[in-house]
């Protein structure tokens, strides 16, 4: 840890490239923005891009495998070296990495112009090797326990390897989609399932509340255990009976493991309430996704899905990029009311895009209503932490 410290006070460089989370976190918040607010014109049709993706293919690739991916490198970039002692990934390195996302982006963007085949060697590149140097620092510092993390995120770039193959050969890529909607969550189920309750902890002390979180426990890992086969089950085979009940299972079991966290006591702080929110998005994507296995004619498979990439992932995304830029930039971990409106914009948005399932008529509005919320959500973001994040 002091070896680590150290190395970040003797950076000298741009400071935007001294620690990972600064041009991950910007670059994620601008794709957020540039990427949905390209997403409904160009659903339906108002406009073109030279993607060889299909319009929704494209949507759900640059929304799990850039921006999600980049939120995963800015915090994985900067928490490993916490969890490890070891030193940052920093200056030309990083800026390397950097420029390997940029690349994909562009390269899936033109995938059109340039052809399939060399989209996909731009762009896998990114995931693959960011799992590698995650798992090399793992290792490094025998910090064994997050191996599984860094195996998550190489499982995430072969799925999105899967992801080019399956959109060229198929014309379409659902199952290489589901299958990342289901890694991302398997995250936030890991990661999240030690930061929710840790910041929590953190937060009751300093008020002075005695009760405390419930800490990790065998429990937990049968949870864990049974969402991993759940979501399994859910990418390969989203309409089975025998898939929605593993899936009802595990969303009642992470409802429980979040109801030990004491999230109801923190009230008085969005920054931290708005872990558990994400969390609790979480837990209800498996049971609206349970729901469409038993009823597909009331509860659409988009219903699920969006409860999990909207709500679980834009809520839990949002509110670490917020939280890792205050905490790692010197500002107090305090939400201001413009950081409040953005995540209150996200659920906004998950509100009007499941809305959008049943209220047919209004399909279009809805869509482009939902996109403008997530869009105004992460533009705050940009606008109020961008400075932070390139240190001035």
């Amino acid at each position: 840890m002091k070896r680590t410290a150290q190395a970040h006070r003797a950076y000298e460089g741009t400071p935007l490239w001294s620690r990972g989370f600064r041009p991950f976190f910007l670059a994620g918040g601008l794709w957020a923005v540039a990427a949905i607010a390209i997403w409904p014109p160009f659903f339906t049709g108002e406009i073109t891009i030279p993607t060889a993706f299909s319009p929704q293919d494209w949507h759900v690739h640059e929304m799990v495998y850039g921006f999600g991916a980049a939120v995963v490198a800015g915090f994985l970039l900067t928490a490993v070296p916490n969890w490890t002692g070891r030193l940052p990934v920093a200056g030309r390195p990083l800026i390397a990495l950097a420029a390997v996302w940029l690349a994909g982006r562009m390269a899936v963007f033109l995938s059109a112009l340039i052809g399939w085949i060399p989209a996909f060697a731009i762009d896998v590149g990114f995931l693959l090797v960011l799992g590698l140097v995650i798992g090399r620092e793992v290792v490094a510092g025998r910090n064994w326990r997050n191996l599984k993390v860094a195996s998550l995120v190489l499982l995430l770039g072969l799925a999105n390897a899967m992801f080019h193959v399956e959109a060229a050969l198929e014309g379409t890529a659902a199952v290489s989609a589901r299958a990342g909607v289901a890694l991302m969550i398997a995250l936030i189920l890991l990661v999240g399932g030690r930061v929710v309750p840790s910041f929590t902890h953190n937060w009751l002390v300093k008020q002075g509340v005695t009760a405390r979180p419930v800490p990790f426990g065998p429990a937990d890992g049968i949870v864990l255990a049974l969402s991993g086969a759940a979501l399994a089950l859910w990418v390969a085979q989203p309409d089975a009976r025998a898939t929605g009940t593993v899936l009802l299972l595990a969303g009642g079991a992470n409802l429980w493991r979040l109801s030990r966290w004491q999230g109801w006591r923190t009230g008085s702080s969005g920054i931290v309430l708005v872990l558990h929110v994400g969390f609790l998005f979480g837990a209800a994507g498996f049971l609206a996704a349970g729901a469409h296995a038993f009823t597909p004619e009331r509860v659409p498979l988009a219903f699920g899905i969006h409860v999990w990439a909207i709500g679980a992932i834009g809520t839990m995304t949002l509110s670490i990029m917020t939280r890792a830029t205050l905490g790692h930039t010197g500002h107090p971990l305090q939400a201001s009311r413009a950081t409040l409106a953005s995540y209150m914009l996200i659920s906004v948005a998950v509100a009007l895009r499941l809305a959008m399932m049943f209220a047919t008529t209004w399909a279009i509005p809805l869509m482009y209503l939902s996109g403008a919320a997530w869009v105004a959500a992460f533009a705050i973001f940009v606008m109020t932490y961008g400075r932070f994040l390139l240190g001035k």
